[in-house]
């Protein structure tokens, strides 16, 4: 049975995700502040953390970071704050992904079930001349030194090395990342991403060896 680490300051929203999730087969815990959802983290192992930004006693971002430094438990913010910059700053400390109030159980249930399949399915690293990803971790290195990575940045390298020698088209890239993110990137937008990593991957941006362009047709990453 699945384990699932409910925190929560709404305690009548708690109560019925509860009561809900429990109906369908998960295991609830439930902490309505920071100080005892990190007691019950650190007591059991979770499949999977249901977090809200503000909490009684601290906010969910520190929360998050102390969860994401500790392994590979997948997190979920659901809160009223799903303004972009919330959002962009919950992803940018790890977060799989951002429900804003008022959701639809439905809904909460299918984005729990799709973070919890991609941690499943996770490879220990991910490798491409001389660029590994530790999806564990989240972490980029190149030849053993970290890169630093925007959210956006290291998903759309993840979606590149998870589908290594492989040519994705710009449609192909973004429907990749909209399953990750259910967020929109135009055309506009992944041109200015995949500019960005080639600056941090590469050792000539100008002139990639990496990710390489397939005029007329998309990009493909390649291991030289």
């Amino acid at each position: 049975m699945p384990k699932i680490l409910l925190i929560e300051d709404d305690e009548q929203l708690a109560r019925f995700l509860m009561r809900f999730l429990n109906a369908e087969g998960y295991s609830t815990d439930y902490a309505s502040g920071q100080k005892e959802g990190m007691r019950l983290f650190e007591e059991t192992r979770y499949d999977c953390v249901l977090l809200d930004v503000s909490l009684k006693d601290g906010n969910g971002y520190s929360v998050c970071a102390a969860i994401k430094s500790a392994g590979d438990t997948p997190v979920i913010f659901i809160t009223a704050s799903a303004d972009e910059a919330c959002t962009v700053a919950g992803f940018e400390i790890g977060a799989d992904d951002y429900i804003g109030k008022p959701f639809g159980t439905r809904e909460l249930l299918a984005r729990m079930k799709n973070v919890m399949r991609r941690h499943q399915r996770a490879p220990a690293l991910l490798q491409c001349s001389g660029v590994t990803i530790d999806p564990i971790k989240g972490i980029v290195y190149k030849h053993g030194d970290e890169i630093a990575m925007s959210a956006l940045e290291y998903r759309l390298l993840l979606v590149f090395f998870s589908n290594k020698n492989q040519m994705l088209s710009r449609d192909r890239i973004a429907e990749e990342l909209w399953s990750m993110t259910k967020e929109f990137v135009s055309d506009n937008t992944l041109s200015v991403y995949i500019r960005r990593l080639r600056e941090k991957i590469e050792d000539n941006p100008q002139e990639p060896q990496i990710i390489l362009t397939v005029r007329g047709l998309g990009y493909k990453a390649v291991d030289g």
